[in-house]
């Protein structure tokens, strides 16, 4: 049975029970996998980068911030590109995209090849992710398929995340930076494969000749200016004629998008989709929580590098427990959801998350990992699981399957739209602290501390935050867990 088969007529049991659904999601979780190591394997890598390229301090924050700049800004129409022309036609695409930036930024020599191979690799990415998710939430039934589905989903989301963080600072080790981008060439090898035996040609949309061309340049636009502007407001300041004005112009531009989009016969995004209940306030949700999770991860690893001396196989190694505890906590999450909701997972995520990173704000100078970051992480990430699950599952509720794509685009650009601002408001915190104190002749330890300290405690504001905007999310539930049976039985952890 295909994929677009099951997309086509959904049959009355259980997809997720049989070993070809069981094929399907291992696969769709694969390029989730994919997508989702990139965004963290250069980190620990980028020493090693500036070193080898002679980098300056201002070009090497775009090895990260051009990756993201792309994805964020191209992910709405990577999205609507694939219900319009065909999920597996995007996907193939974006990952051969993704495949050949990778071997360029492998073998760069300069930071402007490697920095224009980001960029390329963040549209890769764009193309693959939304139709990877739209296809996961046509493939599975609304309920306790569709739940078990996006809980592996979030599992393998949390693992890549930690596994990427290791994986880069063994690469950078012991064999070379090069390889944090090598490493992406087999496996896209194996996911092309893959994908022409898996998943059915689908035609796409009809009416795809009227497409939104005016829509694609203001939509894409606006994201693309907000997201640069975010990344460089902690450089050039808030009050800044470039900050001040790449604000403005985002506005425009969606104020034009959206006139665009009320008008156009076959828009790039369509507005009742909106109408969907709840799916805006699950995206906000996506956007203030991730805000807070994202720059968390950045502080602590500076944190750990910078104040308590680890290596880079040691900071990447320190994520270990905390990835299987966010694999733990979205099995967890997928048995909640068929009894609870959504809501309550979600807010009950967000609020133990909170509560961790606020007990995080409090580390030493003098601190150790078992001691002050161990068991706040664990209890994060306890969090961390729910609230992803949480939101994707009540992000794609009840949306129709020919703007599954464009729902899976919206959710994940939330994150990295989240992500963005995190780190845009919270560094500007951190770094006002920590210049202040070293004025003051503070230790560098200290002052970065303190620095880290006071932006923690307004990550954890944000996540109480999202606490509260996840009230008004929909509150899907499944069928109860025992009445299925499929890849995520009751035991809180996937295999």
């Amino acid at each position: 049975m295909s994929v677009a088969a099951q997309t086509r007529e959904p049959p009355a049991g259980s997809f997720l029970a049989t070993n070809r659904g069981k094929l399907t999601l291992a696969f769709l979780c694969m390029v989730g996998f994919l997508d989702f190591v990139d965004a963290s394997i250069v980190n620990v890598a980028l020493p090693s980068i500036r070193n080898d390229l002679h980098f300056s301090i201002e070009s090497l924050q775009w090895v990260l911030s051009g990756y993201l700049l792309t994805y964020g800004g191209f992910m709405l129409l990577g999205g609507r590109a694939a219900d319009l022309l065909g999920r597996r036609r995007i996907l193939v695409t974006g990952i051969i995209v993704f495949a050949l930036s990778s071997l360029t930024a492998g073998l760069a020599a300069s930071p402007a090849t490697l920095i224009g191979a980001r960029l390329v690799q963040g549209l890769g990415a764009a193309m693959m992710l939304p139709a990877t998710l739209s296809i996961l939430t046509t493939t599975f039934r609304e309920g306790t398929d569709r739940n078990k589905a996006l809980g592996a989903w979030g599992a393998i989301a949390g693992l890549a995340s930690g596994v990427g963080v290791f994986l880069g600072g063994l690469l950078t080790e012991t064999a070379s930076w090069h390889w944090v981008f090598w490493v992406n060439l087999p496996v896209s090898a194996v996911l092309i494969v893959a994908t022409f035996r898996i998943v059915e040609r689908d035609s796409g949309a009809p009416g795809t000749r009227d497409f939104d061309v005016l829509g694609a340049i203001f939509g894409t636009g606006a994201m693309l200016l907000l997201i640069f502007t975010l990344v460089k407001a902690p450089d050039v300041g808030w009050s800044s004629l470039r900050t001040v004005g790449g604000l403005v112009g985002t506005a425009v531009l969606l104020i034009v998008f959206l006139a665009n989009e009320r008008r156009h016969r076959n828009p790039l995004m369509p507005l009742s989709i909106f109408r969907v209940p709840g799916l805006a306030a699950a995206d906000a949700t996506q956007v203030i929580a991730m805000a807070g999770f994202y720059s968390m991860f950045f502080f602590i690893t500076l944190y750990m590098q910078n104040v308590l001396g680890f290596s880079q196989l040691q900071a990447g190694s320190a994520y270990i427990p905390v990835t299987l505890m966010v694999a733990v906590s979205a099995g967890i999450a997928t048995n909640l959801l068929g009894r609870v909701g959504t809501r309550p997972v979600i807010v009950a995520g967000a609020l133990i998350a909170a509560v961790a990173v606020y007990w995080l704000s409090r580390i030493p100078v003098d601190g150790s990992y078992v001691h002050d970051l161990l068991f706040p992480l664990l209890v994060m990430a306890l969090g961390l699981g729910w609230v992803f699950v949480g939101v994707n599952t009540a992000a794609n509720a009840g949306v129709p399957q020919d703007e599954a794509g464009l729902a899976a685009a919206l959710v994940n650009t939330s994150t990295w739209l989240g992500g963005a601002l995190g780190l845009a408001v919270f560094t500007v915190i951190a770094d006002s602290r920590t210049t202040d104190l070293i004025a003051q002749g503070a230790p560098t330890a200290h002052a970065l501390t303190f620095g880290f300290q006071r932006a923690l405690v307004a990550c954890a504001v944000f996540l109480g935050a999202a606490a509260v905007i996840g009230l008004r999310a929909t509150n899907t539930k499944g069928e109860p867990a025992s009445a299925a049976t499929g890849l995520l039985e009751p035991v809180p952890a996937p295999d």
